[in-house]
């Protein structure tokens, strides 16, 4: 999802782009990876790669979770290095900060506090991306810099009917429950966890964004012990109100029922995006457009749904 809109973005662009499908490489794998980039010799390396789910899929999968992720940022950020690639850009995950971090969540709350339990593996995975680049600054003096982007959405996510995030799982839910005409929708948790979500197009706009400014200015707002950005909308809304917008959108006549012995996840994570709007960026895609354009995109690619 990241990858294909990043791509969109920089179509047309006079950047010359570098792409290959999974198919064509397996990022676990050292050794192709190095392979790979040492004959592409890239200036630039983006790593939007990443093996991601919601919280069943994090609760299920903790080992999966944690050995990929690992294995695909030390495998980039380690081969752009060997390939004399200056430039990189690490995309994390607003689950690095701790689960009971002060909201809004600024850059430096990072490794101040416990993680969430339910995603702890991945979030300790993202956490080890960003140090990657932070020490191949210092030791190397590379410009490799980290964005950490909130919960994001759009066209080309995976809306697989138990591994998803929640806006997928739960349009795909409601949806379903529309074509059946079912009385009712269940909804993991309370639905009084806040969420700030951001839609794909707007990250990879970020993305483009912040690889584009001189690293002075990046310096300028980050240090070499605190180099990541935040990236978001800089506002929230609960799962309630979020299940109750897509009941709208999709035109689901039943009703919502939360099932409260699921887990809701951390209460909040709202990021503070001070730093990145000081850089000039700022959303741009409000969430009841964001999420229409979605469902549009889904209804007509239900093969996408990654059963």
């Amino acid at each position: 999802m990241v990858g294909s809109a990043i791509v969109r973005a920089l179509t047309g662009s006079e950047e010359q782009l570098i792409l290959a499908s999974r198919g064509e490489i397996d990022l676990i794998n050292q050794s192709a990876v190095t392979e790979f980039l040492g004959k592409k010799r890239p200036d630039t390396v983006i790593v939007a790669a990443a093996r991601v789910g919601g919280i069943h899929a994090n609760n299920a999968y903790p080992a999966r979770f944690i050995y990929e992720n690992l294995m695909i940022e030390a495998n980039l950020i380690h081969g752009a290095h060997l390939a004399g690639c200056d430039r990189v850009l690490f995309l994390g995950s607003s689950c690095i900060y701790p689960k009971l971090a002060e909201q809004p969540m600024t850059e430096e709350a990072l490794l101040t506090g416990s993680l969430e339990s339910t995603n702890e593996p991945y979030a300790i995975a993202k956490i080890a991306g960003i140090k990657l680049c932070e020490s191949y600054n210092r030791q190397y003096g590379r410009d490799y810099r980290s964005l950490m982007p909130t919960n994001l959405y759009g066209p080309g996510d995976n809306f697989h009917a138990t591994d998803s995030h929640v806006i997928p799982a739960l349009m795909r839910r409601i949806h379903e429950a529309k074509e059946n005409s079912d009385k009712a929708v269940t909804i993991w948790g309370t639905g009084s966890a806040r969420r700030e979500f951001l839609h794909v197009d707007d990250l990879a706009s970020a993305c483009v964004h912040i690889m584009r400014i001189e690293k002075s200015k990046y310096d300028e707002v980050t240090s070499p012990m605190l180099s990541h950005i935040n990236v978001g909308t800089g506002t929230d809304v609960s799962i309630r109100e979020l299940a109750e917008l897509l009941v709208q959108i999709i035109g689901f006549r039943g009703e919502l029922e939360y099932d409260a012995s699921k887990p809701d996840g951390t209460p909040r994570k709202l990021l503070d995006v001070t730093k990145i709007e000081s850089l000039g960026w700022k959303a741009t895609i409000a969430l009841e457009e964001g999420l229409a354009s979605t469902y549009e995109w889904f209804c007509r690619n239900e093969g996408e749904r990654r059963e």
